[in-house]
Order: structure tokens, then sequence, then C-alpha cells
């Protein structure tokens, strides 16, 4: 920085010689600095040689001489006012109130002694002779647990020690996807895949529904793979649907706190830190070895230093998780309309007079083309009503609903087409957007 500096001022003075009759103006918009900056450095080139050159180096702020220390008769009465304030003061004074009546003090001007000038030195002091206490570490309430195996946290971890092709466009190589339990710490599952997309990650959650049963609610951030587009993300997305037909709650984080997602989020350091970095995978399979291993030994002989373990390996801690609910084997498809029934949606009227919601199209009005609209879910009625503008006001019927229960195995693989769709939808809008 001090090289920009440097330039700045040779060429300030370059340009006082060129043009004498410049404004502080021209000057400030010629050189790029503030106008305050060329009043205080045009001052210090005239008052030296044009050939000087030690003045383009910048002064340091740090005191050249440190100013004597102060008279230990100073301290003391600093310190009597504080334990003792005159004049009646109802209060402790601080030091403000100490640097006023200590330069009011006549016997102390009778001897001439030098007296603080800054309340930071009068603060150094009272804090050196404990009239002020350190402040204490904050405290924080720790979180409470909820019950064994019933709120899971979801999350992808990239795995960056896998180099990325030359020619391809993927961001993330080989992925794994990591499911902790909040109430335990344990690690339920793991999923590692070169090719997560909104279809095979519903397809790992699905996996780990049916191996160890379904909790009462899940968290996940608001990857596009989970919740779809991020304009579309109030609505719910196949993956949520799934999991609300299953009767498992699903809560988004907010936008940019990934503390609420805090327990997979500290795993992922975890497995960063002792074996990603230690290991330095190259391929998937050699990914899948290392964290096979490693989930292992974080499960039965890592010592956890949470609460609920203490400082014990999850699974040493909890060596019996309970039974949780199985997959049914019917689901209702549309069960996901409780969840939501109530919910504002906005979208904006496209020019045919179209909104999408969920990928279907609803007719609004052409009028209202390239305005924003309101719509409220009726759960009851199982459609979506216009409540905003108030003179188009009236009820669409929802598309898509099934309206008759279907095994779970053929809801499954309808719930991954959708999740394709959606993604592959999205690519298309992103492509879109580039080209425009």
């Amino acid at each position: 920085m001090e090289a920009v500096y440097y330039a700045a001022r040779a060429n300030l003075r370059r340009l006082m010689i060129l043009h004498p009759n410049w404004t502080r103006g021209q000057l400030a918009h010629a050189t790029g600095m503030s106008k305050s900056w060329i009043d205080k450095w045009k001052k210090r080139l005239l008052s030296v040689p044009l050939d000087d050159e030690q003045v383009l180096h910048g002064l340091s702020r740090a005191p050249h001489h440190p100013p004597p220390r102060l008279d230990s008769q100073v301290v003391d009465r600093l310190l009597e006012i504080r334990d003792d304030p005159p004049e009646g003061l109802g209060r402790t004074p601080g030091p403000k109130a100490i640097l006023y009546y200590l330069s009011r003090d006549e016997a102390l001007k009778e001897k001439e002694l030098r007296l603080p000038k800054s309340t930071r030195t009068v603060h150094r002091l009272l804090q050196e002779n404990g009239r002020i206490a350190s402040r204490l570490p904050t405290l924080t309430d720790p979180i409470e647990r909820p019950p064994p195996m019933q709120q899971w946290q979801l999350d992808f971890k990239d795995a960056s020690t896998v180099p990325a092709d030359l020619h391809g466009k993927k961001q993330h190589v080989v992925e794994t996807l990591n499911i902790i339990d909040k109430g335990t710490s344990v690690l339920v599952a793991h999923h590692v895949r070169s090719d997560f997309t909104a279809e095979t990650a519903l397809a790992a959650v699905a996996q780990t529904f049916a191996d160890h049963g379904l909790p009462s609610s899940i968290t996940l951030d608001r990857d596009t793979r989970w919740v779809g587009a991020p304009q579309g993300s109030d609505f719910p997305a196949a993956l949520v649907r799934f999991c609300h037909a299953l009767g498992v709650a699903v809560l988004l984080c907010d936008p940019h706190h990934p503390q609420q997602n805090g327990f997979v989020e500290r795993y992922h350091r975890t497995l960063t830190q002792e074996c990603l970095k230690r290991e330095r995978p190259k391929t998937l399979d050699e990914v899948r070895q290392v964290t096979e291993a490693f989930a292992a030994h974080y499960n039965w002989q890592r010592p956890h230093q949470g609460i609920s373990c203490g400082n014990r390996p999850p699974r040493v801690a909890f060596p019996t998780l309970p039974s949780l609910p199985a997959v049914p084997d019917l689901v209702n498809p549309d069960a996901w309309l409780s969840r939501v029934k109530g919910q504002h949606l906005v979208r904006r009227v496209n020019r045919q007079g179209f909104v999408k919601v969920d990928l279907y199209p609803y007719y609004i009005s052409s009028k209202l083309a390239g305005q924003r609209v309101t719509l409220s879910i009726q759960a009851a009625e199982q459609s979506l009503q216009v409540v905003y503008p108030h003179e188009y006001r009236r009820s669409l019927p929802l598309k898509g609903l099934h309206q008759r229960a279907l095994p779970y195995q053929e809801y499954l693989a309808l719930m991954q087409r959708e999740a394709s769709t959606q993604q592959r939808l999205l690519g298309l809008g992103r492509w879109k957007v580039r080209s425009d």
C-alpha cells in the first residue's frame, strides 16, 4: 500500500510543477485522492526543495519518543478520585470525570506535574490498579438436545482433494452427503457420489429412511438440489414434498445462517481436518474408502466433546438407539398440502397472463403482465387463491394432485422423476440468464 501512496505523492508534485494554477479539485481528480489529502501533501511538498525525495515517504503514526511516565502522585490522586468522589458526586467517576477533577486539582498544579490527556490512559491505570475488572468471557446457554434419532441434519461436503476434469464444468467432482443426528451427534449415514443432483440426493435420503427409519424432522440448507430454484423455494420442491408425505417435517435454514445446521457443519470440519486433508483421496473410490473408515472411527472410537457424549464416541455414549417408524407400504402423495396450508407465494405474471407454480402454469390475467401477484395455498379446497390484487381474487384448482394412495416404491419413482424435471428446468433457466 505504501507504494501506491508514494506514487500518488510523486504524481502530485509533478502536477504541481506542470500546472501550478490547478485547483485542489483538479489535483484531487487527477491523482484520485481526496481534497483533504491534497491540502495536507501540497503544504508538505511546498515546504521542502523540489528535489527532496525523502518527503515522498510516509511518516509513521507511532510516537517517535514515548511520553514520560506519570508521576506516582498523579496516579495516587487519580485512584483517590475514583475511590472517594469529590464534591459530593453521587456516582463512581469514569475516565472523563477523573480527567476533569485532575485538571482542577490545585496541589498538582503547584507542583506542575504532567497530567494524563486521554481517557484511554486513565482507563488503563484504573484497570492496572484493580479498579476496573476484566470482562469475563461470554458464556452461552447450551443447545437443548432433542431425543435420540428424532432430528437429523443433512448437508453436502466437497472432497476438494479430487482433481477436477480440465474440460469439465462441475465445481464439485466428488461430494459426500452426511446425515448427523442432533440429539446424539451420531453419524447416521454418509453417501459418496460424483453425480449428486436433485434426483440422486432424493434417492440417498430415501435409502437412509429405508435403512434407519423415519425421524420426526430433518434440517436442510437452501441448496437448489433440496429446494429447487431459489425464487421458487417458497413452494415445496420434490424432496420436501416427499418428506412431508412420509410425515417427516423439513426445516430450512435461513439464508446465510449455517449455524442453524451446526451439528453437521461441525462434523464437516472434523472430516476435513482428520480425514480428507490427511488421506488426500484422489478418486471416487478412494473417497469412499477413507470416509467409510472414518465414519466407523468417528462413531465408535473418536472421543466426542459434545455435552451429550461426555468426551466419549457417539455410539459408546449411546450404545442402543431407538427404533424409528419404517417407511409405509402406501403413501398419500397429497399429504404435503397440510404442511403448507395458508402459505403465501409471490409470482410474476408473464406476457400471456400466466404464473408458474411447481412447474404448472396458472392463468391469472394478461392485464397483469409484468406485475407480481400473491397466491395463498388452500389445503382443504386443494386450490391456489389469488389474494392480491384484490380485484382479481379467485381460486385456481391445484394441479398435479393424485387424489389416491400410491405404493411406496411407485411414489418414490414419481418423486425422483419430478426432482429430475426440476433440476433440468433449473439448469435451463440458468442457461437463459447467461445467454441473455
